[in-house]
């Protein structure tokens, strides 16, 4: 099943979980792949993820999309302990990337960031850099599927989304997407790149892209 849009997503699916968690800690030298992960899902998640591919989503096999940049797990937890799912905006090209590759990245990462949770632990911290945002990034479909995504196969674990320096040309965006987003609308906090910095990393976690 190949899902393009938020519509593939929505109809008639129930919430389903990824109960169980990978080893925090892995070989420097090992690739992770989702087939790693130990879950032990029900009948309705394995189902989707047999149609999706999730077990043959693997470094390799998104590679060349990950190569632009446009998203990628922290290499660190925040201060709350939380895995960091960051996307970077302004390198998501929609006219030029495939949207079945950025499909395929955007579920692996949620692996890799839930294969990080450590004990105790349930939820993943989202980071959106908007800045040099423009209208060629604007991408509603994918933001969309990005949320649908959590929203039905993988409830509970995002616990935060940032949308960082987002510019005026965003907000017609933000007004068209919040109404899909159902309870992760909520979860959303428009914030400043100073305000990442401050309070959501120390100096030595501190992602690349947000050091002065």
């Amino acid at each position: 099943m190949m899902i393009h849009t938020c519509v593939a997503l929505r109809p008639c699916r129930p919430p389903l979980i990824s109960s169980s968690k990978s080893t925090l800690q892995r070989p420097p030298n090992c690739k992770f792949s989702v087939r790693n992960c130990i879950r032990d899902p029900n009948n309705s998640q394995k189902r989707w993820r047999q149609e999706f591919g999730v077990a043959d989503l693997s470094e390799d096999t998104v590679k060349s999309i990950a190569k632009t940049g446009k998203a990628y797990v922290h290499d660190f937890l925040d201060v709350n302990d939380r895995p960091v799912l960051l996307v970077v905006a302004s390198k998501h090209l929609p006219d030029v990337h495939d949207p079945r590759d950025n499909e395929k990245l955007c579920v692996f990462l949620i692996e890799k960031a839930l294969s990080k949770l450590p004990a105790g632990q349930e939820q993943i911290l989202g980071i959106v850099d908007l800045r040099g945002f423009g209208t060629k990034n604007a991408d509603l479909s994918y933001l969309t599927f990005l949320f649908d995504v959590f929203y039905y196969y993988y409830p509970k674990r995002l616990g935060e989304v940032l949308f960082v320096e987002a510019p005026f040309v965003f907000q017609p965006i933000w007004q068209l997407t919040k109404p899909l987003l159902k309870s992760y609308a909520s979860m959303v906090k428009f914030c400043s790149a100073e305000t990442v910095r401050k309070e959501y990393f120390t100096e030595e976690t501190l992602p690349i892209s947000f050091r002065d």
